[in-house]
């Protein structure tokens, strides 16, 4: 399951300062819409699974792909219409 948290939460579990992940966003290193989210001017969430599968797979670019191509498909979205 993935799961959008605040900055607070973001930070505790991937022990991240606020100021590291504000960067990697800058940076370009997470993807809007998919590694975090803005909600309104004031309110950005993380994806702590994706950004987990990013740390753990730095030197595996192709991997982490992997990862977001499945989240794209888990999305409601994405899913195929099943037909009556």
């Amino acid at each position: 399951m993935f799961l959008f948290v605040s900055k607070k939460t973001a930070s505790e579990c991937l022990n991240l300062s606020d100021s590291t992940l504000k960067k990697y966003r800058l940076k370009g290193d997470w993807i809007e819409g998919i590694h975090w989210v803005r909600l309104n001017s004031r309110c950005i969430r993380y994806n702590l699974v994706l950004i987990q599968d990013w740390l753990h797979n730095r030197g595996n670019p192709t991997a982490h792909l992997q990862a977001i191509e499945t989240y794209q498909k888990s999305l409601l979205s994405n899913q195929r219409k099943s037909r009556r």
